[in-house]
């Protein structure tokens, strides 16, 4: 069993999720998070802990910050888009046990007032700010990172509270490169 919770959007999710693993969860019910959810995200990380397991879309970055910003220390579990699509629709609960199960075995922990390890300066001189593959390089970066996928800042930002080191970045960015994601 896993220690910690997992918040998850829905039920379909839920279930998605207990196909995988012997886990408890916290549906948020969708993005728009209310405080009664989030009171009791609050609790679970205080006795438990929490990782974040959400749809690798808008809606489910959209909830990963609420919950980030309002309980502190929170694990994160991203399942990259191409391992959560079935026919056009993007959700946790179309990921197969394996994606399930894999996310969850390399979560990323928040550090708060994280040092800066990795330059803006450096993510402009790999392609993935101010690129015309940008996107789709951050893309594949962040799927082998295993931080999901986001824009520039974002990807500054979650290199920096996921300790990303610079030994890491340059073996993702090799990895990406022989994969055919060239400048």
């Amino acid at each position: 069993m896993i220690k910690e919770l997992i918040v998850v959007e829905g039920k379909n999710d839920t279930a998605a999720v207990k196909r995988a693993v012997d886990a408890d969860t916290i549906e948020t019910g969708g993005s728009a998070v209310d405080r009664r959810v989030i009171a009791k995200i609050a609790l679970a990380a205080e006795r438990r802990g929490v990782i974040i397991l959400t749809d690798p879309d808008h809606a489910g970055e959209r909830i990963r910050k609420i919950v980030s910003s309002k309980v502190p220390g929170c694990k994160h579990a991203f399942i990259p888009e191409q391992d959560a699509t079935a026919k056009g629709d993007i959700g946790v609960e179309n990921a197969s046990p394996e994606a399930i199960r894999h996310a969850l075995a390399h979560v990323h922990t928040e550090f708060e007032g994280a040092p800066v390890l990795i330059g803006m300066d450096d993510l402009i001189a790999a392609g993935l700010i101010g690129h015309p593959s940008a996107a789709e390089r951050r893309m594949a970066l962040g799927n082998i990172l295993g931080i999901g996928y986001c824009n520039g800042k974002q990807l500054y930002k979650r290199l920096a509270i996921f300790r990303i080191t610079p030994e890491e970045f340059g073996d993702a960015l090799r990895q990406m490169n022989q994969g055919g994601h060239t400048l």
